[in-house]
């Protein structure tokens, strides 16, 4: 058994040997307070396991994509948005985003919101909204409350 099997949680959300790094890169698109950790990147497996965590009124980007996440709560609540609904989140919680569905996580509850999220290794890049698509997206109150940082 190589050294890097075996990756013991520790306090905070971390694990042995696995870096903490930035969400995306810095103006990239717009995000507030995520970390992101590649817990499980083995080639063998065509999947990626990671874990996202956000601070306190922290979220993700808005964005859409041809590939699918499958998404578990971990810790904290909060709110997500998925297509043209806005749920909250609790731990434990399972949240399946579709091809080209808009989402977004918040952390809306006054604590950190912490998810695991698998991908397929090779992926398309996000879109993130135009103008009309944003538009379209607050015509709704419920998610126009959700993206003004307001929902819970």
């Amino acid at each position: 058994m190589a050294d890097d099997d075996f990756r013991p949680f520790r306090d905070g959300f971390r694990w042995d040997g696995v870096d903490l790094l930035a969400y995306k890169e810095d103006g990239a698109a717009p995000f507030k307070a995520i970390t992101r950790q590649v817990l499980f990147a083995e080639a063998g497996m065509g999947c990626e396991l990671r874990y996202f965590e956000m601070a306190a009124g922290g979220y993700s980007t808005l964005e859409r994509h041809q590939h699918v996440h499958a998404v578990m709560i971990l810790r904290g609540h909060g709110h997500c948005l998925l297509g043209e609904a806005v749920r909250p989140v609790k731990p434990y919680d399972l949240v399946t985003v579709p091809p080209w569905t808009w989402h977004q996580f918040r952390a809306t509850r006054g604590e950190p919101l912490g998810f695991l999220c698998m991908v397929n290794a090779e992926r398309d890049k996000p879109c993130l909204p135009a103008t009309d698509d944003i538009a379209r997206l607050r015509s709704d109150p419920m998610i126009a409350a959700f993206l003004d940082g307001v929902a819970g």
